[in-house]
């Protein structure tokens, strides 16, 4: 899957990985761009920093009027979308202290936002012969999240979703990837969560923070040979393979692991 002449939506695209991915895509040759976010200022710069193939919309998420009516404005801007990246994402940093609020807002966001895009883009996608799904989904959603129990959750959930896109909508010419990166280098990591906190020390802890600029070239080779998985860390491969060996084996390293990062 080229990015080269496509019309391409990025969700949470004003900072972090959708950002990068907005530009690259931009320099990958695609013949629009729209970057979405509920940050317009931010939305709005990334738009004007790429240029005059990129357009700029304010778009909420966990609302399915406001995804529908993001697809349309793109679409009357530039055409069929081609490539749809579920960016937008939400984390906590709390476990069993997170009250409903916070699970239903991260349930909106990390897995509603997806079944509301697809709902729309499917249908429309099978119809025009074909199109393509990004999920960003983590590796929390393969491995877990220490100290975030909605996030891992939720990003577990937006895994399966996409298999299941993937199985039913494959033959019919609808390409599916989740980007499940580790560490990276974004809000998320250095402002939505403090540096001190459990889940932060976590992800310092299990390999290398890599730049949203890296993970973006990790996207443009994972569409460009359509994998499923696309691992900017490929590391996490080894911790899934482990896991699924020996999960009891895997749940005891993960609970060392969280007992020596609260020692």
């Amino acid at each position: 899957m080229r990015v080269q002449d496509r019309i391409v939506v990025v969700t949470g695209a004003a900072s972090g990985i959708g950002r990068a991915m907005a530009r690259r895509f931009a320099a990958e040759g695609a013949a629009g761009v729209v970057v979405a976010d509920l940050d317009e200022a931010g939305a709005t710069q990334v738009a004007k920093d790429i240029g005059d193939q990129a357009i700029a919309v304010r778009a909420d998420v966990s609302s399915q009027d406001e995804v529908r009516a993001l697809i349309d404005t793109a679409e009357e801007a530039f055409g069929p979308v081609g490539l749809f990246c579920s960016n937008a994402g939400v984390i906590t940093g709390q476990g069993l202290d997170a009250g409903d609020l916070e699970w239903t807002r991260t349930i909106a966001v990390n897995v509603l936002a997806h079944v509301y895009a697809a709902r729309v883009l499917v249908p429309r996608m099978v119809e025009r012969g074909g199109g393509y799904l990004l999920h960003t989904c983590s590796a929390a959603g393969l491995i877990s999240c220490p100290g975030d129990a909605p996030y891992s959750v939720t990003k577990a959930a937006a895994i399966s979703f996409a298999e299941w896109l993937s199985i039913h909508y494959r033959t019919k010419g609808i390409g599916v990837s989740v980007l499940c990166p580790q560490g990276v280098r974004t809000g998320m990591l250095s402002g939505d969560v403090d540096a001190q906190h459990l889940t932060a020390r976590a992800v310092v802890a299990s390999g290398p923070i890599l730049t949203p600029e890296a993970v973006a070239e990790s996207v443009v080779e994972g569409l460009d040979a359509e994998r499923f998985y696309i691992l900017p860390h490929p590391e996490v491969a080894e911790y899934v393979r482990r896991k699924f060996d020996d999960p009891d084996r895997w749940l005891s390293g993960m609970a060392r692991f969280v007992d020596s990062l609260e020692a």
